[in-house]
């Protein structure tokens, strides 16, 4: 396993994760879960009719992580 297919892996643990605690702490309501999971499901299968479209589907996920980060925890994570 690469380190491209390691953060892939981490980045989609992190959706889930992030959709389940935002969803738990009540920061996400059900419609804006069903959002978040149907713009994951869009892109990966949109994606796939695009050239060279399958590689960016990380990227996308860790868009979504980022977007979720902001709303779950009301701003940035702070590292210190």
């Amino acid at each position: 396993m690469g380190s491209a297919a390691l953060a892939s892996f981490i980045a989609h643990l992190v959706f889930w994760g992030l959709v389940v605690w935002g969803l738990v702490a009540g920061e996400l309501t059900v419609r804006a879960a069903a959002l978040f999971v149907t713009l994951w499901f869009l892109s990966s299968v949109g994606l796939a009719y695009l050239p060279f479209g399958t590689p960016l589907f990380p990227s996308v996920v860790a868009v979504l992580d980022i977007v979720l980060v902001f709303i779950v925890f009301k701003g940035d994570v702070r590292l210190t």
